[in-house]
């Protein structure tokens, strides 16, 4: 196993806690306006895979009407703007998630990685990555296919676990701050 860098944890836990402190108004606010819209507690919470394989749960906020499982306007919006995500700062205080990492998946995916392709179990799941950042339209993507699922599995997730490779292989200091301001300029846009 893959020893986690000490610059990556000092990284993590000081941004995300000095991130959720200045973004927490802006995250009281839309919990609230999420709960609102999409109903209580406006908390999306789902099991996804982590480091070595175990199970955690991840926090987004609800994008999805709670009685008739359709996405809300907000939610759409939210869903956009990527702000769905912001409550996964709390996972990455809590030490499930790095800033920068394999997106995190369901269970079936990167649980189930054979011979090298494992290592990828060894990097904290992200909120961002290059593999993020390349597939970050990655539903209006798959909407477009025939079959959703059969291009997931066989196009857009193997592609996944090449770009993580790389990343596990050159994981530097360098390479999370290159990621992270990308990730800032393509949320620009």
């Amino acid at each position: 196993m893959k020893k986690y860098p000490w610059w990556k944890a000092i990284m993590d836990y000081g941004l995300s806690f000095v991130a959720i402190c200045i973004l927490l108004p802006i995250l009281l606010i839309i919990l609230i306006v999420a709960s609102a819209d999409t109903g209580f507690p406006g908390i999306f919470m789902q099991k996804r895979i982590g480091r070595e394989g175990r199970i955690f749960t991840i926090y987004k906020f609800q994008t999805y009407h709670s009685k008739n499982a359709t996405k809300s306007k907000i939610g759409l919006w939210l869903r956009k703007t990527k702000l769905d995500e912001l409550p996964q700062l709390f996972n990455v205080l809590k030490g499930d998630m790095s800033l920068v990492g394999p997106r995190p998946d369901i269970p079936g995916y990167y649980d189930r990685l054979q011979g090298a392709d494992r290592k990828i179990l060894e990097l904290k799941p992200g909120l961002t990555s290059d593999a993020g950042i390349e597939f970050r339209n990655e539903e209006e993507i798959l909407n477009m296919q025939e079959n959703p699922l059969k291009y997931n599995d066989e196009i857009l997730f193997p592609q996944k676990i090449k770009m993580n490779l790389m990343y596990y292989h050159h994981l530097s200091f360098k390479k999370d701050a290159q990621i992270l301001l990308r990730t800032f300029s393509v949320l620009n846009k």
